[in-house]
């Protein structure tokens, strides 16, 4: 028979916003659950430097991710390694299935699942994925050690991820459909004067090249979005940075969603379009996704749960 738990409050995610909507929660004695999900503590593990985080000059994502969970789990949260795979939320107690077979129950849930990264869905792209083709500088990076690799995308990842590889690339080729990028000046003002990048601007991806035996990325084809000529440029890496999308897969046919599938909010609240369920994070925010405003967004989502279970008594 299947294991039950049931919580005033269930948290589904640990990035900065279940993390700290689990200390916040917990203060306010309602004794949360925190199921973490596929990637405990969202993307903030993939990431490096983080510089603007306060009260931290530099700190490394997955140290920031391990004490927070620290922290959470201090403050009486109960933390755990399951993924939540189905979430019925049609009454109350709402119901939510993990993948280990365990049955949540819960009289308010937090949705704190985040974002995954974009893909450009070319058929080559699919192919060469974990082959020379990834979404993750951090991750496999050190794999192309005085390799040349490719960067595609303008924005704060895309140049972040850039950069980062430089530590181990001989060259990298930034490839952006414009010509000028959509990351911070900071960000941008390090790009350009760093030696080993070259941007190419007005270019898209059309072809990742490869070999078979072994599986491996040798080149891409990119196409001149103003002349549609064909460019071939080696590389061993391809390194996909063009944003992200909320991970909305357990509400997207339950709750209001806008901006393409991020869950909507009451204006100025966390709250959903259903009573007792509330959205924090990268899954609701489009504007600003930081992992300081995604911590603000769990503050506020356990405050206003511990509201509504007090006036739901």
């Amino acid at each position: 028979m299947a294991d039950t738990k049931h919580t005033k409050v269930l948290i589904i995610g640990s990035g900065p916003a279940g993390y700290t909507a689990g200390v916040y929660a917990s203060r306010a004695m309602l004794e949360p659950i925190l199921v973490q999900g596929i990637e405990p503590g969202g993307q903030l593990t993939t990431t490096t430097e983080v510089e603007n985080w306060p009260g931290d000059t530099e700190v490394q994502g997955p140290d920031l991710m391990v004490r927070m969970e620290a922290h959470a789990k201090a403050m009486g949260c109960e933390i755990i390694g399951d993924i939540i795979t189905e979430l019925d939320l049609a009454q109350r107690p709402f119901t939510a299935t993990g993948d280990s077979g365990t049955i949540y129950t819960a009289d308010a849930v937090i949705l704190a699942t985040g974002a995954r990264a974009k893909w450009l869905g070319l058929p080559s792209e699919e192919r060469f994925k974990g082959f020379g083709v990834s979404a993750c500088a951090t991750c496999d990076g050190f794999f192309y050690r005085g390799e040349e690799i490719v960067v595609i995308g303008g924005g704060n990842t895309a140049v972040e991820e850039a950069l980062f590889l430089t530590k181990f690339a001989s060259k990298v080729t930034l490839i952006h459909r414009r010509d000028e990028l959509r990351a911070e000046k900071i960000l941008q003002d390090r790009l350009f004067k760093n030696d080993k990048i070259e941007t190419l601007w007005f270019h898209t991806l059309e072809e990742v090249i490869g070999t078979d035996t072994p599986l491996g990325v040798e080149a891409v084809r990119v196409r001149n979005v103003k002349t549609d000529e064909i460019t071939e440029i080696p590389c061993k890496g391809v390194f996909v940075a063009i944003g992200h999308s909320p991970a909305n897969e357990l509400v997207k046919d339950t709750l209001e969603l806008h901006m393409g599938g991020f869950v909507t909010t009451k204006p100025g609240t966390t709250e959903t379009s259903v009573p007792g369920v509330f959205a924090a994070g990268d899954l609701t925010d489009h504007q600003y996704r930081q992992a300081v405003t995604s911590a603000g967004m769990g503050c506020m989502a356990a405050l206003d749960a511990e509201r509504f279970l007090s006036e739901h008594e």
